[in-house]
């Protein structure tokens, strides 16, 4: 809040440091614009503009109470310290505590692992399932809703198992192997005993079978057909095999048309569908390449090339003779130049033959390539009914270390496919590697109320990642064969981890984002994974492989970006542009970033700090029995979504609100609670400092007569609290929605400060800024009608106005039909017009032919505030 120049000349240089803390009351920057087909003197409009804004100030400062605020933080400037905030420090911290976090999931998955595998060992077949002696899976299982795991109904005593349908749910195998893993449910619960953050814990067998826990309801889909398949899950996926290198050979002779083609595509893209972005992969037609721009190389096969190859997969067609002895030669030479030069994975190396006949002699071609040692498996697919050239297309495979499948129908593609994985997973076995992999990020869509969170969450926080591990047999009888028993894992939400970068810390602009060691974005606030359907939120088809320098543009260098691919730890500084409100209102920052890795994962962190009031934070200090007196009050609340106080680790917290727990926790009454001491201290000196605008507030309610229109009153800090006084009842109120729960714009958040403040804070300090809301209100918050109303009354000549040597229309009046005028905010979009469908887009100059001469005058609106903005400079 701006002081006048005598009073800021008396106040030392500290001093004058302290006030950006305290953001906002209110909102919006006016411009005036008015056209007409006649002259307009300039100076009338400059005095319509002055008296509005003097108007529009004096009921922004009556109804605030900014200057009751302003001399409150005067009274308390002696007590507070402007503290910088030191990014590299911060970063560590924030690093080092997610670090923790995912390493306890680590253990718990390691724990499974490790019950799983000597579950396996002692556990010895139960032949007499085979003679149909087994009771039948199902019967009751009582669930109950649990806020922790969004409110779904579960059994937290026990899993459950979930057979998918292409999977025969009787066979003695499956249910020895279902009998077998229920030794987990122990280890499941001891893990949420230990950690209660945990969410879902999972074991997915490579028998078909699932089994979760906390257990839930399983319905199938309309059809009655449980198409979830847990060995498709990239987790699965991931854990089973390390990275790998493939060429798709795929047969396009004349033979293959019909369903044979049909049957062969699929494959193909299921083998894509296998693959993750740490592998690499090409697709060699018989004849020629299927992406020239590909040739003689591998691609990595995130889900953009993924979704490139289908594509053009599905543009082929038959033609001519198969030449498979040539494309076989071409694979060879690409994976063997890509080990040489040290490109690709690094790793397995695998060639898939789709033919429906291999005719040749493919020896000499081997003993050239891949004899004697081998590294290159080959992989053969006969497609089709025939079997004649079935011995040919399975020498193949087993004199390569690969693995020969017969696919006659569609519906065997998926089954037949996913054998591959198994053999690639056999050295793994074998040497007992037990690989923990992490994944991208991912929406989970199996859960039943995923399309809901939709609704209820920050777009970039909608996403989590799996933690997993694969579970082997260690049978001494079967250990040389490399047998995998399954994967196990945990999913993370990425809200939870997210959590751990405060965001009082911070600051409005300042951000945390997570991503991983290609580059891909685990969380940032400018993902937005969905897009708009008509009425209904989908995810984006690319979501999930989203590159930082597609959200950080003004890296050009990619710096930012290759150091932490690198998983360096450092900083840099950049000049952005950043927007808000849906991207309509352009903001300038210089940002201070700050880096490093995130040991055992893939990923990296990093923080961006806006340098000036982002790079600050106050200190204040109040007694607790003052500070918990003024947090009770009435009108105030505090970020839902922040973490003052960890509820979620003893389940007896979890039934208090964040207010609650911070309130029990400094009165004593809950020790045990784990909270954030900074951000209570903030808290409470908040409370104390604005206090007296309740008091304010309720005065104007009782002994003066609010002007219509004037409907609520606001003010929030950096601590996240916020002060309400609403003075109009819901039944007269024109913006119902806003500042309500699900007004997530104008609220705190996990994700962001609310538009205003953000808006505000970034003013010119002592200076009111306004904008409209969607809701059609305005201010502090002030209606349009009344805004309508005052505008009208000042934007007019008076009556006996000398018009004798004025041409056109005198006197002038906004509210003449002969006259358009405007009032335009300083991003340039239409507050006020006569004509209500013109409101909201940018200032065009709406129906103006472009052959009328036209004057207008702009001037900015400089008021003090519905959103006040004490800035540190200025106190």
């Amino acid at each position: 809040m701006k002081l006048r120049d005598a009073e800021r000349g008396s106040m030392d240089s500290r001093t004058r440091r302290v006030g950006r803390f305290l953001g906002l009351l209110g909102f919006l920057s006016l411009w005036l614009a008015a056209q007409a087909q006649m002259k307009i003197p300039p100076e009338t409009v400059q005095q319509w503009a002055n008296v509005f804004s003097v108007q529009l100030r004096e009921v922004t400062v009556k109804y605030s109470g900014s200057m009751l605020l302003q001399k409150k933080l005067k009274d308390v400037e002696s007590i507070i310290k402007i503290v910088d905030i030191q990014g590299s420090s911060l970063v560590k911290e924030y690093s080092d505590e997610i670090e923790r976090m995912l390493g306890s999931k680590m253990k718990s998955v390691k724990r499974l692992a490790e019950s799983a595998e000597d579950a396996d060992l002692y556990h010895e077949f139960n032949a007499t399932l085979e003679d149909g002696n087994y009771g039948e899976l199902g019967g009751e299982f009582p669930l109950e809703e649990n806020e922790h795991f969004n409110n779904l109904p579960v059994n937290t005593q026990q899993s459950d198992i979930q057979v998918p349908t292409n999977v025969y749910n009787k066979d003695p195998v499956i249910l020895n192997a279902i009998y077998n893993s229920e030794a987990l449910n122990d280890v499941f619960i001891g893990n949420f005993q230990k950690d209660p953050t945990l969410t879902w814990q999972y074991f997915g067998s490579s028998a078909g079978f699932f089994r979760i826990y906390p257990g839930i309801k399983w319905t199938p889909d309309a059809n009655g057909v449980a198409a979830f398949d847990c060995r498709n899950r990239n987790w699965y996926i991931q854990a089973a095999t390390s990275p790998k290198d493939i060429i798709i050979m795929f047969d396009m002779s004349g033979s293959m048309k019909g369903l044979k083609m049909t049957i062969a595509k699929h494959t193909i893209n299921t083998i894509l569908d296998t693959l993750g972005e740490n592998d690499f992969v090409n697709v060699l037609l018989l004849v020629r390449y299927v992406e020239p721009c590909f040739k003689g190389t591998l691609v990595q096969a995130d889900l953009d090339n993924r979704e490139h190859f289908k594509l053009l997969v599905e543009e082929i067609h038959v033609k001519g003779e198969a030449k498979i002895n040539k494309a076989m030669k071409e694979a060879f030479k690409i994976l063997n130049e890509a080990r040489a030069n040290g490109q690709g994975s690094m790793c397995n190396q695998a060639i898939m033959l789709i033919t429906d006949g291999a005719m040749e002699d493919f020896e000499a071609v081997f003993e050239e390539y891949n004899w004697p040692d081998r590294r290159v498996r080959v992989f053969t697919y006969l497609i089709g009914r025939e079997l004649t050239f079935a011995q040919n297309t399975k020498w193949i495979a087993c004199n390569n270390k690969g693995y020969y499948t017969h696919i006659s129908t569609l519906a065997d593609v998926q089954e037949n496919v996913m054998e591959y994985l198994h053999v690639l997973s056999r050295p793994m076995v074998i040497n007992h590697d037990h690989d923990i992999i992490w994944t991208e990020a991912y929406m989970d869509t199996v859960l039943p109320n995923t399309k809901e969170l939709f609704n209820t969450k920050a777009q970039s926080l909608l996403l989590m990642t799996s933690v997993a591990m694969p579970v082997f047999s260690k049978k001494r009888e079967t250990l040389s064969h490399g047998i995998l028993l399954g994967v196990v894992g945990t999913d993370v939400p990425l809200q939870e981890v997210m959590k751990l970068a405060p965001r009082y810390m911070l600051g409005p602009h300042g951000y945390a984002f997570l991503i991983t060691n290609n580059g891909y974005i685990l969380a940032h606030p400018d993902l937005r994974p969905l897009y708009k359907d008509g009425k209904k939120l989908k995810p984006k088809p690319n979501y999930n492989s989203v590159d930082l320098a597609e959200v950080e543009w003004e890296d050009t260098d990619e710096l930012l970006r290759t150091a932490m691919v690198r998983g360096e730890t450092g900083s840099l500084t950049l000049s952005i542009r950043s927007s808000l409100d849906k991207g309509k209102r352009p903001m300038y920052f210089v940002n201070n970033y700050f880096y490093t890795n995130i040991d055992e994962t893939p990923f990296s962190f990093g923080m961006a700090l806006t340098q000036g009031h982002g790079s600050v934070m106050f200190m204040g200090n109040v007694s607790v029995e003052e500070g918990l007196h003024d947090l009770t009050s009435p009108d105030l609340t505090i970020a839902t979504e922040w973490t003052y106080c960890e509820t979620d680790i003893d389940p007896d917290h979890r039934k208090y609100t964040q207010l609650q727990a911070a309130v029990r926790y400094l009165l004593g009454k809950e020790p045990d609670l784990e909270c954030d001491e900074v951000l209570l201290s903030q808290l409470l000196f908040d409370a104390v400092v604005t206090a007296p605008l309740e008091a304010y507030w309720n005065a104007l309610m009782l002994n003066d007569r609010v002007e219509p229109g004037i409907e609520a009153a606001f003010l929030g800090t950096r601590s996240g609290l916020l002060r309400l006084a609403r003075y109009t009842g819901i039944e007269n109120r024109v913006a119902k929605k806003f500042l309500t729960v699900g007004d997530k714009d104008n609220l705190f958040t996990v994700d962001h400060f609310p538009l205003w403040y953000r808006l505000a804070v970034e003013n010119t300090p002592g200076s009111f800024f306004y904008y409209p809301i969607n809701d059609k209100a305005i201010g502090v918050q002030i209606t349009l009608d009344l805004l309508e109303k005052r505008f009208w009354a000042i934007a007019k000549q008076a009556p006996d106005t000398d018009c004798s040597n004025i041409e056109g229309v005198c006197p002038l009046s906004c509210e003449s039909a002969d006259l358009s005028c405007y009032l335009v905010d300083n991003n340039g979009f239409i507050v006020l017009s006569k004509e209500r469908e013109e409101m909201g887009p940018p200032f065009k100059g709406p129906h103006i032919p472009l052959n009328r001469p036209c004057s207008s005058q702009r001037r900015p609106w400089k008021g003090t505030d519905a959103a006040v903005t004490v800035k540190k400079e200025e106190l």
